[in-house]
């Protein structure tokens, strides 16, 4: 199996890259991203490499780094996510971004991608949310609780502050971001106004 290449840009395609190591060149599928962060032709390059051998062909797909490809073999782990989709997603968001949105639960973030609709976002952030906490430095219990909202497992005044954020045009996911963080600061006896103001607060910081 290639794990990594290294050797010079040959040609480029729509969603692929020909890399030639000493004289033999190899057809790589990239993600827009990553074509995005590689040099000219007759340049060198390094990709981490994923392979993926089925009967009929051979085919390689290729990482800035191997944070991406980790991600991509996430991705490849969800019912009703192949190879093209997984590069679509990873087109759209940068892998901490993609960390970031699935601990949040962000399923519109994953929905910009092509070919990611709503249920396949939704597996998307069910099936790796255990996952995205380990690929990013949010907080926890930020994360549980956007899980929670989610879920519509909060009620009182968080959920009551989170419904007047998004009321006013913020995302949930979002929402629930700036009232987790304002109830962490207020303590579990802040009212309802005390969060709307503190989490306005940090939507604007």
């Amino acid at each position: 199996m290639i794990g990594k290449l290294k050797g010079t840009i040959d040609s480029y395609g729509p969603d692929w890259v020909v890399i030639d190591v000493h004289g033999v060149g190899y057809v790589v599928h990239c993600s827009s991203r990553t074509l995005q962060s590689l040099p000219s032709a007759g340049e060198a390059a390094v990709l981490s490499i994923e392979t993926m051998v089925r009967e009929d062909m051979i085919r390689l797909y290729g990482f800035a780094n191997d944070l991406e490809r980790e991600w991509f073999r996430l991705l490849l782990n969800v019912q009703g996510v192949g190879a093209k989709v997984a590069l679509s997603v990873l087109s759209t968001l940068k892998a901490s971004d993609l960390a970031h949105a699935i601990a949040m639960r962000d399923k519109a973030a994953i929905g910009r991608a092509n070919g990611v609709g709503p249920k396949v976002a939704e597996r998307i952030v069910t099936e790796l949310k255990d996952k995205a906490p380990g690929f990013t430095d949010i907080d926890p219990a930020l994360a549980k609780l956007a899980g929670d909202v989610d879920e519509k497992r909060v009620a009182g005044p968080v959920a009551d502050a989170i419904s007047a954020l998004v009321n006013l045009g913020y995302g949930q996911p979002q929402a629930a971001a700036a009232i987790a963080a304002a109830a962490k600061k207020a303590g579990d006896e802040a009212n309802t106004q005390t969060l709307i103001r503190l989490g306005l607060k940090e939507l604007s910081s």
